[in-house]
């Protein structure tokens, strides 16, 4: 499926993309003309009882194969239970300990293990956790990026899943009736993950949101419920809308939707937006706010739900009845001064509790979820971001949400714990990247993206954020216990480092000869568009690497399979050597690795060729990231997504804390996969690239210098 500009940028901000905002949400059948036109009354009233019948069975059915699987392996432990804590970084998290805020992580690193963990190249949290799950690299997981482009046509496209419509029709042997379509879900990560693999050796295990799970895959002695790229009711990866009695002034560029509104007697009406209807149109949905002056409260209605709130404050969520699907959104009274009204809505996700689509195995498993605890947050990227970014929100709003959906993950945290008695739990939390994305500018006085922000009231969010996981692991434990037969591992994908200058590698592309234009054209916009393929080379899309232009592979290729050395050792050496003028001309790039010098798996041959390891401080640009040659070269990152780890892998590690001592060095993110699989007495596949880390001298298929080069 291809991306439009108006999501990619969105995605590129959390690390991108699925659909554009505005483009009809034909990425699945769920909502939509499909759904409606499926959506029969027998249909759904079956589903219904069969869910409604496997919902009830299924607790017992999960103990009933805990107490009979569970002694047919030669298991080390009784349970794993690990914590991702997305983007914690190993060295805020020392300088935290040591200053007192994080005792509890302190005693944990004491009594057991403490150290940084090796993250992916590239260091980017779909590839990070995607050789979490496998334990390989990208070049045999398939995933170097939130998207990769499509040789054929130039234009981005999802590296980890494609999701669409095929037509349906009835064979009578002399024709063929088409009768509406049919919804395909296809993952395109290759190898397996380790639960899966559990699974077959009668492991149960509870996954909880580990990214890159969408759309969900089937495995036996298990259930998961997906986490980053489930996309919401209308087939993006997030579309927040705002509603305000002010005009818009066109500040709102990418990934919402603005609408005006009028204020009459105290009450503003208006409508939410959905997927594309029966008819090819956005299905629409009234809601109503009432405010009370007197009380500073208004009360939003939607259908037949009402809650009232307090001014800024968060509804709960509140489900959206559109034709044949529903959806669920919280809603915020961002603004209110007099007739001057702000109200945001978050982006619709998906109703866990009626699925417009797979986003959990076994199917019913977010239903269950729901019914036990009520609706939760099912976009994969939950906290708006963008909404930040633009400004439609403002720290407070944001973080408020980001702990509301902290608060919805522990929940579901505490579940796992109690039901999975023995086997694998892993449950992974975004908060800690999120706000560390969004609030690494207070760490840095001199920042450009301070220029016109707070600097003062939200300064310490980040030295918080780190306590609040140390009261959250103290929880943590509490729920463990002593038990010795469980392992506790609290884990990281990657750290963070300030992100202050972009650089677009297109435009110093096109500066050094490797990129051209076409005739009159001084710069590109969003997707390489006015780039000339008969002359280009070299160009890049999303947030890691370069591709060659080979022959062959693209479209139009020019380069030669015998040029490719020399090409890409050439880039190489003058990337190496680029400095940036705005900032005392700083070294940019760390290192260019030439993917094929240190990935020999059979997928990075469609993998950008070099990927890009910055210094500190810089990162592709937002512009280079969509595909744009812009007019220079380096910019100043004015964002509030002020940090970032899309840099050398070697300069954000993760972390890595458990309960016990660990007597391999140098612990890597590839290692977990086969520490599980060791730790519950399975064989470990040939394939895999890491060591068990509690016995790293056993032998295992990973030829010698296979791991990452990181």
């Amino acid at each position: 499926m291809l991306i439009r500009p108006s999501a990619l940028q969105r995605i590129l901000l959390s690390a991108l993309v699925l659909v554009g905002a505005s483009q009809p949400a034909l990425a699945y059948i769920g909502p939509g003309a499909g759904m409606a036109a499926a959506g029969s009354v027998l249909v759904l009233l079956g589903t219904f009882l069969l869910a409604f019948g496997i919902i009830m069975i299924w607790p017992i059915k999960a103990v009933f194969k805990l107490v009979t699987s569970m002694g047919k392996s030669k298991a080390k432990v009784k349970r794993v239970i690990v914590i991702g804590l997305d983007g914690l970084d190993p060295g805020l998290a020392q300088k935290y300990m040591d200053e007192g805020r994080m005792p509890n992580f302190k005693k944990l690193a004491e009594k057991g293990h403490f150290s940084p963990l090796a993250t992916a190249c590239p260091s980017i949290s779909p590839v990070a956790w995607s050789t979490y799950a496998t334990g390989v690299d990208a070049s045999r997981h398939n995933i170097y990026d939130f998207l990769t482009r499509d040789p054929c046509s130039y234009l981005p496209v999802l590296s980890s899943s494609e999701v669409g419509t095929t037509p349906r029709s009835i064979n009578l042997g002399f024709a063929k009736i088409p009768f509406g379509s049919k919804a395909f879900y296809r993952f395109l990560q290759k190898s397996q993950p380790f639960w899966k693999l559990l699974g077959a050796n009668n492991v149960w295990s509870s996954i909880i949101r580990v990214p890159i799970t969408f759309p969900p895959q089937k495995f036996k002695n298990g259930t998961l419920l997906s986490g980053m790229c489930v996309p919401d009711i209308q087939g993006t990866q997030g579309s927040f809308a705002f509603y305000s009695t002010k005009k818009a002034t066109g500040g709102i560029q990418f990934g919402g939707q603005n609408y005006t509104v009028t204020l009459k007697g105290g009450v503003i009406e208006s409508k939410l937006t959905g997927p594309p209807g029966a008819d090819g149109n956005r299905m629409k949905v009234d809601f109503k706010l009432e405010l009370d002056e007197a009380k500073r409260e208004g009360t939003f209605t939607i259908g037949d739900e009402s809650y009232t709130v307090g001014y800024r404050e968060y509804t709960p969520w509140m489900r959206v009845p559109f034709k044949g699907v529903t959806g669920i959104v919280r809603l915020y009274l961002h603004r209110w001064e007099g007739d001057d009204v702000g109200i945001y809505a978050t982006p619709i996700n998906i109703d866990p509790d009626s699925p417009a689509m797979p986003i959990s195995h076994p199917f019913v498993y977010s239903i269950y979820l729901a019914k036990l605890f009520g609706p939760y947050s099912t976009l994969g990227l939950a906290e708006d971001t963008w909404a930040l970014n633009e400004r439609v929100v403002d720290e407070e709003a944001f973080l408020k949400q980001a702990w509301l959906i902290f608060e919805e993950r522990k929940t579901m945290l505490w579940d796992v714990i109690a039901k999975t008695k023995k086997g694998f739990a892993t449950v992974v939390f975004d908060t800690t990247d999120r706000i560390s994305h969004m609030f690494y500018r207070y760490l840095d006085p001199t920042h450009p993206a301070n220029e016109g922000k707070d600097t003062e009231i939200h300064k310490n969010v980040i030295p918080e954020l780190y306590g609040k996981m140390d009261d959250f692991i103290a929880e943590v434990q509490e729920k463990i216990g002593d038990d010795p037969d469980t392992i506790l591992m609290v884990i990281s994908d990657h750290g963070f480092t300030n992100f202050r200058r972009g650089v677009n590698l297109n435009t110093w592309l096109k500066e050094e000869g490797y990129l051209v234009l076409k005739e009159g054209h001084e710069t590109s916009g969003n997707y390489l568009a006015q780039v000339d393929w008969e002359k280009t080379k070299a160009f890049t899309l999303g947030l890691t690497g370069i591709f060659i232009n080979r022959k062959g592979r693209e479209a139009q290729g020019i380069v030669s399979k015998e040029e490719m050395p020399g090409l890409c050792a050439e880039l190489k050496a003058k990337l190496e050597k680029l400095t940036d003028p705005g900032e005392d001309n700083k070294s940019v790039v760390k290192e260019a690795f030439i993917t094929r010098e240190i990935h020999s798996g059979p997928y990075a041959d469609a993998a950008p060729d070099l990927l890009i390891g910055y210094h500190r401080g810089f990162r592709h640009s937002w512009d280079c990231a969509t595909g744009a040659v812009a007019a220079e070269t380096f910019s100043n990152n004015t964002k509030s997504w002020s940090g970032d780890h899309c840099v050398d892998p070697r300069l954000v590690p993760g972390v890595f804390w458990c309960n016990r001592k660990v007597p391999a060095e140098s612990p890597e993110l590839i290692d977990m996969a086969p520490t599980m699989l060791d730790l519950f007495g399975c064989d470990i596949p040939a394939y895999m690239q890491g060591k068990p880390l509690f016995n790293p001298n056993a032998k295992t298929g990973a030829k010698a210098g296979s791991k990452e080069s990181n």
